[in-house]
């Protein structure tokens, strides 16, 4: 029996959440419950330069939204708070002093132009081993200020032994092998840790037993290790898993892809319960044969690092929107309609009246088999929400209209205002005898005007049912208002 693990994500709040926060969650989190362990949600915030003040909420709102919750965390508190890296600065110096006195790292004084004109020159010449030259290593501050490119603000860089560790034990990927890394800067000339140290020391004293991070991480964990082992830590398991993909193989980025944005989804109408399926089968095969369908607890029960494939996944929407359609028609009628209020809500483009709410409830099993997204529903349910005076006719419905058209219309006002009964059943078999069975007009065609009349689009909702939605005045004065424009 595995021992109860604790894994953390840590999320830089630089930013809308990238679709990658998670996906690292997700297989966190399903280890963490696995083994009956922990799942710790830290906010690295430590790069002061691209930090964004709302996206450490929006972190929380996501992964909330997507039910993957977190034991420890900067909103929920627990053991080894505060969980946010800029609220941790007087934990970071004392592993820097005693790096800094075993003379495993040392002050550098270069400025920000000389490391460039280094980078530079390194670059020109082609060299094998690029990076820093150590030219502030042994000397005193008074010693390197003698020389050029000084800056008065020095950082800290770790001093990589000849016999630094390159390979590690990854429980995906088996041994790993990585570049060699140069002398890494550890803490910034603003007093902030950079990620690289900030990152082990939180893990250690967090009790963090499994890394569980992108394959991008593959060559920074040579460093991690080091500092471990400087350190005198006992050093955890690694598991990198692979980079999400897009279609053309490229990696995901929020620059080029809209879907790398987390709360894209949610703005898009994707149901959380979908969004997860479609993560557990990123680099991941199907819970059981063939059924791609499958709950995060069923998840979790056979949940194994073995079956991860290291192959870069392919981030097939295709693939998420049948997923989406499936998981909307699991709902009820009445689930689906307050999802559907909800998104409204959430993305402020409908703040529908309780009239409208409850008109929304009755039409919703009329569209319920053909939504794929939540933002779908509006579109399809407008005509029901639109004044009858502001029904405009779509340009594609106005073309598709035939000579039989007014004859259609006047037949089908005459028998309509003659209904005792506005019932579903009644309306049809009163527009059947009166058009299909009174002007001969086959079935296919003897509808098309009504449903533009009613709705304004060739395509809609089951039209006899929408009439009974939208009632016998509103429908008649549809029809008629369309028959004067013929």
């Amino acid at each position: 029996m595995t021992s109860p693990a604790r894994l953390r994500v840590a999320p830089s709040p630089t930013g809308d959440p990238h679709v990658g926060t998670a996906y690292m969650s997700l297989f966190n989190l399903a280890f963490a419950r696995k083994t009956g362990g922990q799942f710790v949600l830290r906010i690295e915030d430590t790069d002061r330069a691209r930090y964004v003040a709302d996206s450490e909420q929006q972190i929380f709102d996501t992964l909330r939204w997507l039910e993957l919750p977190w034991d420890e965390g900067p909103d929920v508190g627990g053991p080894y708070a505060p969980y946010r890296q800029s609220e941790r600065l007087d934990t970071y110096r004392p592993y820097v002093e005693q790096l800094l006195e075993s003379g495993q790292a040392y002050y550098c004084w270069c400025s920000s132009d000389r490391l460039k004109e280094l980078r530079e020159q390194q670059q020109k010449d082609k060299v094998s081993q690029t990076g820093y030259d150590r030219l502030c290593l042994g000397k005193t501050r008074e010693e390197r200020a003698a020389m050029p490119g000084f800056t008065e603000n020095p950082v800290v860089r770790m001093l990589i032994p000849d016999d630094a560790p390159l390979d590690f034990a990854d429980i995906i990927r088996g041994k790993v092998s990585a570049p060699r890394p140069d002398d890494q800067v550890i803490l910034k000339a603003d007093g902030f840790p950079t990620y690289h140290l900030a990152v082990v020391v939180d893990d250690h004293l967090m009790g963090i037993t499994h890394v569980v991070r992108g394959e991008e991480w593959i060559s920074s964990t040579p460093k991690h290790v080091l500092l471990y082992r400087m350190l005198g830590l006992p050093t955890p398991a690694f598991a990198h898993m692979p980079l999400l993909r897009n279609t053309d193989k490229s990696k995901i980025s929020k620059r080029k892809n809209p879907a790398a944005r987390l709360t894209w989804f949610r703005e898009q109408g994707y149901l959380p319960e979908a969004l997860r399926n479609f993560l557990q089968l990123l680099a991941y095969p199907p819970v059981e044969g063939e059924t791609e369908v499958a709950t995060f607890d069923e998840f979790v029960a056979g949940f194994d690092w073995t079956k991860v494939n290291t192959v870069g996944p392919i981030f097939d929407l295709k693939k998420l929107d049948w997923l989406n359609g499936h998981y909307i028609r699991s709902l009820s009628d009445a689930e689906l309609a307050d999802r559907i209020v909800e998104h409204y809500a959430y993305t402020g483009e409908w703040t529908p009246t309780t009239d409208e709410v409850e008109l929304l409830r009755r039409a919703t099993p009329l569209i319920s088999e053909r939504l794929v997204l939540l933002s779908e529903a509006l579109d399809k349910l407008q005509f029901l929400f639109t004044p009858d005076a502001g029904i405009e006719i779509a340009e594609d419905a106005g073309k598709a209209l035939n000579d039989d058209s007014p004859r259609v219309l006047d037949a089908a006002i005459d028998a309509l205002a003659e209904l005792a009964d506005w019932s579903t059943a009644t309306i049809e078999t009163a527009l059947r005898a009166a058009v299909v069975d009174g002007l001969g007009i086959k079935p296919k065609f003897a509808f098309g005007p009504l449903r533009v009349g009613i709705t304004g689009s060739r395509v809609s909702p089951p039209l006899f049912e929408s009439m009974e939605l939208l009632g016998r005045e509103s429908s008649l004065r549809r029809l008629r208002n369309f028959r004067d424009t013929l």
